[in-house]
């Protein structure tokens, strides 16, 4: 009964091959901005940060679709709704906590 009531809810099991995807792939854009940062002197610091946030980018794509399973499957759209939700809460945290931090600094200036 647990399993199929997990299923409906959109939980899928990841295979070996899923995991060892997204394990090679977190290890080389990790390297990827790793060798960035070390080459750096030859670039320019807008490339280095581009080259950074591009694989950090795609970093959290790797780690939302091989290891949290969030797929474009019918049933899982509400983990998607939930992640979306969950990102929408922190936004609302951090905007309205740096606005109010803002708001204190150019009252006490």
């Amino acid at each position: 009964m647990q399993a199929t009531s997990a299923n409906r809810a959109g939980g899928e099991k990841g295979s070996l091959k899923s995991y060892a995807v997204g394990f090679i792939l977190s290890v080389v854009l990790t390297a990827m901005a790793f060798g960035l940062v070390l080459r750096g002197g030859s670039l320019s610091r807008g490339a280095v940060l581009f080259g950074i946030l591009a694989a950090a980018i795609a970093q959290i794509l790797v780690h939302l679709r091989c290891f949290l399973h969030l797929g474009t499957s019918p049933a899982a759209r509400w983990n998607v709704l939930t992640l979306v939700f969950t990102l929408f809460i922190i936004f609302i945290f951090v905007g309205g906590s740096l606005w109010i931090m803002a708001d204190l600094n150019a009252r006490m200036m």
